[in-house]
């Protein structure tokens, strides 16, 4: 499979554990990542969420798990493709070239993308966030999803359209992550549900962002 990859122009490091993944990708950061699921030292689930806290690298999996639950769960854990084993290295580069076109297209689309509302401003391409002058600290999907609300202000935004464009995923049956990461997002700028400033819940329907009043 290295050796097909190389022939095909790629530039190729291969690890064998979790660990030297996470130390690699953190020294070098590269243009995608392959993650077989099989791995000796962690379970490649929570090497995937360990993956997603420190770098935005399109990620595909590799793995033996074709249950639909499953995938979905490495979809909203962060993962950008899948592939169920086993595969040809030409189906491989394929979904590589595939992944990395449709980052790049998101790359040039959002590089100078700077939302403002209010005294909050977000910049997509610096990938910062500001509110009243003050950098806010999030992660990487609470960063996300400000950014996605922030670029349709006063917009009534539904949890179904959060969940395929800011996470990727089907809109399948009562899932918390929206709740969770709003919760985070309103404390970090320091407001509540009960006492909204900027992100507002319209009951039924989902979520807006706004400038205070």
């Amino acid at each position: 499979m290295l050796r097909s990859l190389t022939d095909r122009g790629h530039a190729v490091h291969a690890v064998g554990t979790a660990l030297d993944a996470l130390r690699r990708v953190a020294a070098e950061t590269p243009d995608l990542v392959v993650l077989d699921l099989g791995l000796p030292d962690l379970d490649g689930s929570d090497a995937l969420r360990m993956l997603r806290g420190i770098t935005d690298v399109p990620i595909i999996i590799a793995t033996a798990r074709d249950d639909e639950q499953s995938v979905v769960k490495l979809l909203r854990a962060g993962a950008d493709d899948y592939m169920v084993k086993p595969f040809t290295g030409a189906h491989l580069d394929a979904r590589i070239t595939t992944v990395l076109r449709r980052v790049g297209r998101a790359s040039r689309a959002v590089q100078l993308a700077v939302h403002s509302v209010g005294g909050l401003r977000v910049d997509v391409g610096e990938r910062s966030a500001l509110l009243d002058g003050e950098a806010l600290a999030l992660t990487r999907k609470e960063f996300d999803l400000l950014a996605y609300l922030a670029a349709r202000p006063g917009r009534v935004v539904s949890r179904r359209e959060l969940l395929e464009e800011v996470w990727r995923q089907p809109s399948v049956g009562e899932d918390q992550t929206i709740d969770v990461h709003l919760y985070w997002l309103r404390r970090k700028m320091g407001e509540s549900a009960a006492k909204p400033r900027y992100l507002r819940t319209v009951r039924g329907v989902g979520f807006r962002l706004v400038a205070p009043d």
